[in-house]
């Protein structure tokens, strides 16, 4: 099995820092969008919902369109965890190397994401205090990231990657509306949120049992996409778009 190593040094920094901005700005999107949403909306929680939503949704289409070329724009471990497991039969995936430092590179730039929205707004980086946890809460993340993960793992064997970025995009701006959770969707967009106490914040007691179901939703959406895709193995390392150096092991 190759190492990292396989992949040239430039390289294989250039793919975490292409992992590790693009989870960052994402998180700044969210945060910041949803602090300006608070300021300019302070009585009107659906209107609050509806600009955090549609700039995430206009954020993550750019994100991905600009860094995509480079690490494959996954800035979400489940996303990770799937290319890696769906491409291991056909050796077509992540490979098994590159796993830790893209999951930890996610992680890190979401918090530095969450810390830059806060500064940017002069707002205090503290611990949220806001709990999310409900039954339905709970299993609006099951949803949304099963969907989240057909919608991504379904464009590649169809030839239909360069549509990756406006669908990604497209769903969960759409996902923030008809799933109870807002979507998160994304175990290190979720640490991140912990980290400002404003409207897009999560506290860390909430956290743990988001991110099982999120896990729980990426493996629903990989057995849904074994079934209705069948060759989606050869293809796994195409997402979300096709990215530099992918042959794997």
């Amino acid at each position: 099995m190759p190492s990292s190593t396989s992949i040239p040094r430039a390289d294989l920094l250039r793919r975490l820092l292409a992992e590790l901005l693009g989870t960052g700005l994402l998180v700044t999107v969210v945060v910041g969008s949803g602090i300006m949403a608070q300021q300019l909306s302070p009585h009107d929680v659906g209107l609050q919902l509806l600009e955090n939503s549609l700039t995430t949704a206009l954020g993550l289409t750019v994100l991905i369109l600009m860094l995509g070329p480079i690490s494959g724009a996954h800035f979400n471990p489940v996303v990770t965890l799937a290319d890696w497991a769906l491409g291991r039969r056909t050796r077509n995936g992540l490979r098994s190397a590159l796993l830790l430092p893209y999951v930890v590179a996610q992680v890190v730039g979401a918090i530095l994401g969450a810390v830059l929205a806060n500064t940017m707004f002069d707002t205090p980086t503290t611990v949220s205090t806001t709990h999310r946890v409900t039954s339905g809460h709970l299993l609006g993340e099951v949803v949304a990231t099963a969907g989240l993960i057909l919608v991504i793992f379904a464009l590649a064997p169809t030839d239909r990657g360069a549509l990756a970025a406006p669908a990604v995009g497209a769903y969960i701006g759409a996902a923030y509306w008809f799933t109870s959770s807002t979507s998160f969707a994304n175990p290190a967009v979720t640490i991140g949120r912990i980290f400002t106490d404003t409207f897009a914040g999560i506290a860390p007691t909430s956290t743990p049992a988001f991110i099982g179901m999120q896990l729980l939703g990426a493996a629903v959406g990989c057995a849904l996409l074994l079934v209705l895709y069948p060759d989606v193995a050869r293809s796994a390392d195409d997402v979300v778009v096709p990215h530099l150096d992918q042959a794997s092991a």
